[in-house]
């Protein structure tokens, strides 16, 4: 296949939003690198919480960026979200690439142009939505009406799912619930890791070591109970709106230690003695991170984990979401040795590099096969 000159294909990136410093913003982060100058089309923009990756990109908000409250009630808006994913203008662009864990996948490209969706997830507030909003906290008004605003988001969702030509995945647990709720088959790329900002420590911390949001659906209560049984140190880095129950809840050994600066998060997994895992989530980035450090994880076998977490090698599962299971599968890690130069190997097969390699292979293919006609040059 003949490459072109980069300036031969018109591309677009669309991101759900840009409010937040997490998983799915890193990704857009890194897409930005592959395509520095493609502009990204997004709902609305948090500048202060940009990764500074995005802080020279081209980024494109829609009108809700200027609705009242967006930065504290963003999540009230929730209808607002598709509207401005289907008003957005890529007619100029003959390759538009959607990073979506939500709304993304519904951006709309002309005729003839191509659109791959690297799904992050099917969104879970429509497919899972009784396990989502279990522990959220939802007033009896909306508790009411959610219900049948998410019937009709889920029509809009699965119509949306026709538009991406493909979509890849970020694991295979991810790829499962593409095909399960739309249909479509996707290829399994997994999501990007910052490898190079992490080092093995010189000896073995005594604390356990969780990095998360603090949401009712990452589970953050089950390592709670569970250290306040073992009585361990357990140091807990993030912040969500379920930090003061989960502070209530813990014993004088659990610290909790709010955002930190990208350095000390380093430090944290760098002087711990293990991560522990207790979500479910659809990848799963600080379980990579913890073995770039050197560090094993105890987690939770479900999601992402079973593509990241090698039973024995990297880290020991638990099976069941409860503080039992936990404290089973903490007594088993502990009664093994850990190779820190081993995990770190492990790790890099999840790298930056290896995400853009794979990234550009898919996209190429997509495209070569495409009405464009040519395949993309990337940086």
């Amino acid at each position: 296949m003949q490459e072109v000159d980069r300036s031969a294909l018109r591309t677009a990136i669309v991101a759900d939003y840009l409010n937040q410093r997490g998983g799915a913003e890193w990704v857009v982060a890194v897409l930005h690198e592959i395509f520095p100058h493609a502009p990204i089309y997004t709902t609305i923009v948090d500048p202060a919480r940009l990764w500074p990756a995005l802080r020279d990109a081209d980024i494109r908000p829609s009108w809700m960026q200027h609705l009242p409250g967006l930065t504290r009630h963003f999540k009230k808006y929730l209808p607002f979200y598709y509207l401005a994913i289907e008003r957005m203008n890529l007619q100029e662009y003959d390759l538009v690439i959607s990073s979506s864990c939500a709304f993304g996948l519904g951006a709309k490209a002309r005729a003839g142009a191509v659109h791959v969706c690297y799904c992050h997830t099917p969104a879970r507030f429509i497919w899972d939505y009784d396990r989502y909003t279990q522990k959220e906290q939802i007033g009896p008004v909306a508790r009411r009406a959610l219900p049948l605003l998410i019937r009709v988001l889920k029509r809009w969702d699965l119509a949306m799912s026709r538009r991406p030509h493909r979509f890849s995945s970020n694991s295979a647990d991810v790829a499962r619930r593409i095909r399960r709720h739309y249909g479509r088959t996707s290829t399994i790329i997994h999501p990007p890791v910052d490898i190079g900002r992490f080092s093995t420590g010189t000896t073995k911390g005594e604390y356990y070591l969780v990095v998360s949001r603090l949401n009712p659906y990452k589970r953050i209560e089950l390592a709670v109970e569970a250290f306040n049984a073992l009585g361990r140190p357990l140091v807990i880095i993030g912040e969500g709106p379920h930090r003061v129950h989960l502070e209530r809840l813990a014993k004088p050994n659990i610290h909790f230690a709010g955002w930190l600066s990208d350095r000390d998060v380093a430090q944290a997994y760098a002087g711990c003695r293990a991560l522990v895992f207790p979500g479910e989530e659809d990848f799963g980035i600080a379980v990579v991170e913890a073995n770039a450090s050197g560090r094993p994880v105890v987690a939770y076998r479900g999601g992402g984990t079973l593509d990241t977490v090698v039973e024995g090698i990297t880290g020991v599962f638990f099976d069941q979401p409860t503080p039992e299971a936990l404290i089973d599968a903490v007594g088993r890690l502990e009664m093994q040795e850990w190779d820190a130069a081993g995990l770190r190997d492990h790790a890099k097969g999840f790298g930056v590099d290896e995400f853009k390699r794979r990234f550009r292979a898919f996209v190429g293919d997509t495209v070569s096969y495409g009405d464009v006609g040519a395949r993309v040059a990337c940086a």
